[in-house]
């Protein structure tokens, strides 16, 4: 199981604001009829699945700003594949709350 995290920024749309197309591309997602788990943040999505599965997805979203118009996207991807042990969205979390709360 792979974990991406990536921004998609449509570029000479004309307006500064992006949220429309920030809602457009999270259809996709929407689409995907929970084969993939996903968590939309301020600034990015973190998606969570099968890597291949992923990687598709993520090309699909990349497409969305040009079918609504942009004349530019840029998309930033990374990825967090972990294969000595199963990596989840949840246990990344749980790991770093486990630390802070040792800390204190």
């Amino acid at each position: 199981m792979a974990i991406v995290q990536v921004t998609i920024v449509p570029l000479g749309t004309g307006s500064t604001s992006v949220g429309e197309y920030v809602a457009a591309v999270h259809r996709v997602l929407e689409q995907e009829g929970g084969r993939v788990k996903y968590e939309l943040t301020p600034m990015s999505t973190i998606i969570e699945g099968d890597l291949d599965d992923l990687i598709a997805i993520v090309r699909r979203m990349h497409e969305v700003p040009f079918e609504n118009g942009a004349m530019r996207v840029s998309t930033s991807l990374t990825i967090d594949d972990r294969r000595d042990k199963v990596g989840t969205m949840e246990q990344k979390l749980r790991s770093v709350e486990e630390k802070i709360n040792e800390i204190k």
